[in-house]
């Protein structure tokens, strides 16, 4: 970087990295049942040990705590306890839609802050929110009346 560029510029994306209990039980939440492909990833031995996960324009990366061997640490809290990451989209009813179709139990969505929103939690209690623009008035809570995806569904 020349010392005519802006410093800011350097950086182009933040990229969540959850470390996980079960690296199965994880991938299985986000490839399964929340639509992101696996993109990359690192296998030792013949373990899947850290994975970058990507939907649409959006990534993550999950690694499993190492459970033994000179790199073995597994934190006594409990994971995921105030983390949220937000997903910004386009139609996060029609992703409700194919969630809850997967099997994935996540809240009812709601307008709040002029978006509708909903969220869930992963395996490790990491808080995982949908969230896209509306008109519809605050605080309404959504009643699926459509049958489809969400598009022509009406608010409460």
């Amino acid at each position: 970087m020349s010392a005519e560029q802006d410093a800011g510029s350097n950086v182009q994306q933040a990229v969540p990295f959850f470390r996980v209990m079960d690296m199965d039980a994880s991938v299985r939440c986000y490839v399964d049942g929340l639509g992101f492909e696996m993109t990359n990833r690192w296998v030792d031995e013949g373990k899947l040990r850290w994975c970058w996960l990507q939907r649409g324009g959006a990534a993550l990366m999950l690694q499993e705590f190492w459970k033994e061997g000179h790199h073995a640490w597994v934190p006594e809290d409990k994971l995921g306890v105030g983390v949220s990451v937000c997903f910004i989209c386009a139609d996060a009813l029609a992703i409700y839609h194919e969630v809850v179709a997967r099997g994935i139990e996540a809240s009812r969505p709601f307008v709040g802050n002029g978006m509708w929103n909903f969220g869930l939690s992963d395996p490790d209690g990491y808080r995982i929110e949908f969230e896209s623009d509306t008109d519809v008035p605050e605080g309404t809570e959504y009643v699926d009346r459509s049958g489809g995806t969400g598009k022509g569904a009406s608010p409460g």
